[in-house]
C-alpha cells in the first residue's frame, strides 16, 4: 500500500448537504425551512419541553421523593452465590467481577446472608450483614472488611 492509495472505508464518510445552493440541489431557495414562520427565522424554534403555551408535562406532574447525592450504593451479593468457589478460596471483588457474579461494583460490595454457604472461604468485601458474617464463620470461613 502506498500513500496515494489510502482512502476511507466504504460508507464511512458522507458528503455534507450544502443548503441554499440552487433549485437543482433539492435544498435551494428556502433551504428546507418552508415559507415564513418561527422555524424559518434565524434562531427560530422553541426550547425543549415547550408545548405552545400549554402547561408543560414537567410542570403538570407532581414532584415526588428525594435523591440523596451523598448516598453510597453497594453491589449486593448473597452468600448462596459464593458456593461456586472451591473450599479455601479467597473471594475478593476482582474475583467476583471475573466470575460474572457482579457486573458493576458501584461504590463497593456488600455481602448479604440470603441462603447457605457450604464451603470454607475467606471473603473480602466493603460491607457484610450480620447474618452473612455468622453463616460464613459457621462454615469455617473468615470475613475481612476492605
Amino acid at each position: 500500500m502506498k500513500l496515494h492509495e489510502l482512502a476511507p472505508a466504504p460508507g464511512s464518510t458522507q458528503v455534507a448537504k450544502r443548503k441554499g445552493r440552487g433549485i437543482g440541489s433539492g435544498n435551494g431557495k428556502t433551504s428546507g425551512k418552508g415559507h415564513k414562520g418561527q422555524n424559518a427565522r434565524s434562531g427560530g424554534g422553541v426550547r425543549p419541553g415547550f408545548e405552545g403555551g400549554q402547561n408543560p408535562l414537567y410542570r403538570r406532574l407532581p414532584k415526588r421523593g428525594f435523591n440523596n447525592r451523598f448516598r453510597t450504593e453497594y453491589a449486593i451479593v448473597n452468600i448462596e452465590e459464593l458456593n461456586k468457589f472451591a473450599a479455601g478460596t479467597e473471594v475478593t471483588p476482582e474475583v467476583l467481577i471475573e466470575q460474572g457474579i457482579i457486573k458493576n461494583p458501584l461504590a463497593g460490595i456488600k455481602i448479604l446472608g440470603n441462603g447457605e454457604v457450604k464451603v470454607q472461604l475467606t471473603v473480602k468485601a466493603n460491607k457484610f450483614s450480620q447474618s452473612a458474617v455468622e453463616k460464613i464463620q459457621a462454615a469455617g470461613g473468615k470475613t475481612e472488611v476492605i
